[in-house]
């Protein structure tokens, strides 16, 4: 299928920015850069939107809760923003937060945990476990139930849902009932068939991610560390009932597709969705493209059904 035009359009605002030359590039500069490239959309009106500070693994970290209605004890999801485990922030995600809340009826937290290379791997993920053990343990006064629990994750956000969810399991708390996954990171290979189709032109290129894996990883080795690559992991047994999104033209399609398969296989209830004519990062895109809108209402849906 061809691109969908309304990302198409999103593709050419983009076209005349050159990629940056990733052998000099700066972690911290790039941040800047991206914020600029990518200013927040405003998003929707919740009943409380409130600031935390939350438990990570070695310090506390910002969080933010979205509340949808003015009601205790709802359903708990903790999201986990995407940027590459280098960039992103509590306000690129704020508008699909915000969505989140409003479609699936629970209580959205998003977690702004530690960046890399500042904070290497397996900083983030034993943040985002510490973060969502301690929301968990706070749930009475943060007014949500926490025995309905969901995580959710885009890209690389997706990638560290996937690491909450096998430590919760291997850990046997929190106890996580459902995960919603746009687009994850599974496999710090990037050398999948997409990955050779989709190589560049279509907002991630496969050198944009070589250099945020170089940026993430202490050494090389940690590459077949499940919590890295989930992919590579020798079960996936336990993990809680998905739904994976993946998008036609991303480089990350392959990846998240057979790490679908495998949850299919060792007995995980997995719904995926392939939408054509999208790319990577089509989520966020949902307030001006109607396809990433139906997408999101879907996996909402199905977050909301698992929760209640």
């Amino acid at each position: 299928m061809p691109l969908d035009s309304q990302v198409a359009a999103v593709l050419q605002q983009f076209s005349a920015v050159p990629e940056p030359d990733y052998s000099q590039l700066d972690a911290a500069q790039y941040r800047q850069f991206a914020d600029n490239m990518l200013p927040p959309i405003p998003g929707e009106a919740m009943a409380e939107v409130r600031e935390l500070r939350v438990a990570g693994a070695a310090g506390e970290l910002d969080a933010r809760l979205y509340r949808p209605v003015n009601e205790e004890n709802l359903p708990l999801l903790v999201f986990f923003h995407g940027g590459g485990f280098v960039i992103g922030t509590l306000d690129t995600h704020d508008n699909l937060c915000r969505s989140l809340a409003r479609q699936t009826g629970a209580v959205v937290v998003s977690i702004a945990y530690r960046l890399a290379p500042e904070a290497r791997f397996p900083a983030a993920p034993l943040d985002c476990y510490a973060a969502t053990c301690w929301l968990v343990e706070h749930a009475t006064e943060l007014g949500v139930d926490g025995s309905r629990l969901a995580v959710a994750g885009d890209s690389a956000g997706g990638n560290l849902a996937i690491a909450v969810s096998r430590l919760a399991a291997q850990r046997q708390v929190p106890k996580i009932s459902y995960q919603c996954l746009f687009y994850p990171v599974t496999d710090g290979g990037c050398d999948s068939g997409s990955y050779q189709a989709f190589a560049e032109g279509y907002l991630l290129s496969r050198a944009m991610m070589a250099w945020f894996w170089s940026q993430y990883l202490e050494n090389p080795a940690q590459v077949d560390d499940p919590l890295a690559s989930a992919l590579r992991a020798g079960s996936l047994a336990g993990l809680p009932a998905t739904t994976l999104i993946t998008a036609e033209f991303d480089p990350l399609r392959d990846e998240g597709e057979a790490f679908a398969h495998r949850l299919q296989e060792a007995g995980v209830l997995t719904r995926i969705e392939r939408c054509d004519g999208m790319v990577h990062g089509f989520i966020s895109m949902a307030p001006f493209v109607a396809r990433a809108a139906d997408a999101l209402a879907a996996a909402a849906a199905d977050v909301r059904r698992a929760l209640n």
